[in-house]
């Protein structure tokens, strides 16, 4: 049964004026927490880069972790315990899957399943490696992103290899891995290959679901639609954000390293457009230098936010929401931040949370909620 708790009406006093949004405190204690999942039944696990998940039961953060695999997991810089999905039948099979970085720097898509007789544990000794892509020369770009779509297949963001420029040209090579979405059917032995899959019919890259990605580092889809929102890292000048329709069948191309959002980057100038995808929206670095993409907001308990995609960036601390108006994609200051925003996740009813990696006292990583500051909605009960 959901855990029903009333978060006191206390709001984080991040901006004096101009906010449309506010930050509700949820809990602090937390070490370098890079992600919230729910698995549909009232609780949030946070993922934490060094190797734990740690629940969230809406009161407490358990004194135990539900998984430690700091054995297995490379940590530091852009390397760790990345990312986590719960099977759409977790509470029939028991059954997640995690993201992370070995110990020679290969991603890493693993999965396990939950103790038979202590639902807040996992089954250590189930764990069982699906997927492993060579990563070793460099630290950075690793994606990170695990997540179940409309359809019943698990995504996974995986990022271009490292260094800067991608020397390899891995986001555009399709016989290689790095730099794409995957999409794969994890109902088989290790795993099967969607029929339907864009480039299932290719010796190499049949996982592949999208490509030229540089970092897709958090991606998300829309509850309600079913459409993919991906949040690109960009290299050096711009940030972007591609949306792909839910009626969208796979294969497109998102311009890395041709392109670094709508501009070209290699070549700098006069360079081939034709099959790309351009993005939705994108950012200077005036304006931050690593984007971190959320959710559409779908909850029910904050009227006004509905249909509004929100996303920060990492460096400035500014959380952006956007919307949609004849056809075209703008975004506005929600609310100005100092805070090292890692991820966004969402609960069983679509409310939105975030996590800083170590902001609070003592540097400690903290888990927000998202909340609009209007009166009428300061004391309504919350959900988990």
């Amino acid at each position: 049964m959901p855990i029903r708790v009333l978060l006191l009406a206390l709001f984080v006093p991040i901006a004096a004026l101009g906010q449309e949004i506010s930050l509700q405190r949820v809990t602090g204690g937390l070490s370098a927490p890079l992600g919230i999942v729910s698995a549909g039944d009232g609780r949030l696990f946070i993922v934490q880069q060094r190797g734990t998940i740690v629940i969230w039961d809406g009161a407490r953060i358990l004194p135990t972790p539900f998984l430690d695999v700091r054995n297995l997991v490379s940590f530091g810089s852009e390397r760790g315990l990345l990312g986590l999905a719960f099977h759409p039948q977790y509470a029939a099979n028991g059954r997640f899957f995690i993201h992370y970085t070995a110990p020679n720097g290969d991603v890493t898509i693993a999965r396990y399943s939950v103790s038979a007789t202590d639902r807040d544990r996992a089954d250590a000794a189930s764990g069982a490696v699906l997927l492993t892509i060579p990563h070793s020369q460099f630290a950075n770009h690793n994606g990170g992103q695990l997540q179940f779509g409309p359809d019943g297949y698990l995504y996974a963001g995986i990022g271009d290899g490292g260094s800067g420029g991608n020397p390899s040209n891995s986001a555009q090579d399709l016989s290689q891995l790095l730099g794409k979405i995957l999409r794969i059917d994890v109902n088989a032995e290790p795993y099967a290959i969607p029929p339907a899959n864009p480039f299932a019919s290719r010796t190499n890259g049949r996982e592949i679901w999208a490509y030229g990605l540089r970092n897709p580092w958090r991606f998300s889809f829309d509850r309600e639609t079913g459409d993919l929102w991906i949040a690109d890292v960009g290299q050096n000048l711009y940030e972007e954000v591609d949306l792909q329709p839910a009626s969208s069948i796979g294969g497109e191309n998102y311009g890395w390293r041709i392109m670094e959002a709508a501009h070209c980057f290699n070549p700098s100038t006069n360079c081939p457009t034709a099959g790309l995808v351009l993005p939705i929206l994108e950012y200077p670095h005036t304006q931050g230098c690593s984007i971190t993409g959320g959710y559409r907001y779908r909850g029910g308990r904050f009227p006004r936010l509905h249909g509004i995609y929100f996303y920060t960036d990492y460096c400035s601390g500014k959380i952006w929401g956007a919307t949609q108006t004849n056809g075209a994609w703008t975004s506005r200051t929600m609310l100005s931040t100092s805070l090292d925003i890692t991820s966004f996740g969402e609960d069983d009813d679509g409310e939105i949370y975030l996590v800083e990696a170590h902001g609070g006292a003592a540097n400690e990583g903290v888990l927000y909620q998202l909340v609009d500051p209007s009166p009428q909605n300061r004391r309504r009960a919350v959900r988990h």
